[in-house]
């Protein structure tokens, strides 16, 4: 979900960013939330630290959620300048903040979808460049209304999580991201 969130962001600001500059970011954050995470699952399963990739259990959820928050701060303090992209380190303090909550949920042993958890922040992300930009953007809102639908829908039909985990994925995902909006606003 972050890489999709500066995917969308790359493509509906209006500022000029050099063509080399943006493969470049976009590189780096493909390569620290997609490649690294997956080699740290194959690691953690080599290890007999998780099971499977849905992670069923609650007390394997703790050190994805942990190294997702390094990995977090590693793009804050090394990809994704206040400076350069302020729209977009702060949507990354979003995620950092919605990572934090969920892992402290994970510590009190209560379960909460993170797909929900990122799809909702992508969706409220979008929804705060809108405002931001003051840009038409309805069509990708709407989109990312009904894949939000869908995602909650699958997570619900495969038994995945139950109604109150997906709520609480909606709001530890979207909330932060929220609270954000106001203040770059």
């Amino acid at each position: 979900m972050p890489l999709l969130g500066a995917l969308l962001y790359f493509k509906i600001t209006p500022k000029f960013i050099p063509q080399s500059f943006l493969y470049a970011k976009l590189m780096a954050i493909t390569i620290l939330t997609v490649i690294v995470p997956v080699l740290f699952y194959f690691m953690l399963r080599n290890l007999g630290k998780v099971n499977s990739i849905f992670i069923d259990d609650v007390k394997q959820r703790r050190m994805p959620l942990l190294f997702q928050i390094v990995l977090t701060c590693i793009i804050l303090s090394v990809v994704v300048k206040g400076y350069e992209f302020p729209e977009l380190y702060f949507f990354f303090i979003g995620i950092l903040a919605s990572a934090a909550v969920a892992f402290l949920s994970a510590l009190l042993k209560y379960k909460t979808s993170l797909h929900m958890m990122g799809i909702a922040g992508v969706l409220f992300f979008v929804i705060g460049l809108s405002v931001y930009y003051n840009s038409n953007l309805l069509s990708v809102v709407a989109l990312l209304c009904f894949i939000t639908g869908a995602v909650a829908s699958s997570r619900l039909q495969e038994n995945a999580h139950s109604m109150s985990e997906i709520i609480n994925g909606v709001l530890i995902g979207g909330l932060p991201q929220m609270a954000i909006l106001f203040y770059f606003l």
